[in-house]
């Protein structure tokens, strides 16, 4: 009996230990892998395009327009349980280049530096009629597809009626 309550209690704590691990905590990493000794070792007026490329890889993005910048983002996140993500930490390795192809500026960019932008949860007043859910799913009905009715018999509203392929 004693055997069967100690075999029981240990199944209890193992479960519990199991459903207390499922909450943990979940971190992630994204981009570029920040490697401070790679990073450091792109010199303005020392290095081009292509060192920069063999040192650091390909770039989380380029500039489009303007002077040409690559842009290497590292992201990392932590998720609780029934949380969403949170950014924890985020860094922005900025490499200008000048019009010949030669580093011109390195820039360093943390989490302090990029904006936060809050949602407004509001609806966007828009012109027209405010019609509720029911009157957008059924509003509809029969005007879609309505065929025109005709009186008479010259074929008016009742498609095609000779011969050919237009009907005529």
């Amino acid at each position: 009996m004693r055997e069967n309550r100690m075999a029981l209690k240990s199944a209890a704590l193992a479960g519990l230990v199991v459903l207390v691990s499922g909450c943990a905590s979940i971190r992630d990493h994204r981009g570029f892998q920040m490697d401070k000794a790679l990073t450091d070792s792109v010199q303005p007026g020392v290095d081009n395009r292509n060192s920069v490329e063999r040192a650091l890889g390909q770039a989380t993005f380029k500039s489009q327009f303007g002077p040409q910048s690559w842009y290497y983002v590292s992201v990392d996140t932590r998720q609780r349980p029934f949380k969403r993500p949170r950014t924890t930490s985020e860094q922005v390795l900025k490499v200008n280049f000048d019009t010949a192809g030669n580093v011109s500026t390195v820039d360093r960019v943390n989490l302090t530096r990029v904006p936060t932008i809050h949602p407004v949860r509001e609806a966007t007043p828009t012109l027209g009629r405010h019609r509720s859910f029911f009157q957008d799913l059924f509003g509809n009905i029969g005007a879609v597809g309505a065929m025109p009715t005709g009186t008479g018999g010259t074929g008016q509203g009742r498609g095609p009626t000779g011969s050919g392929p237009n009907g005529s």
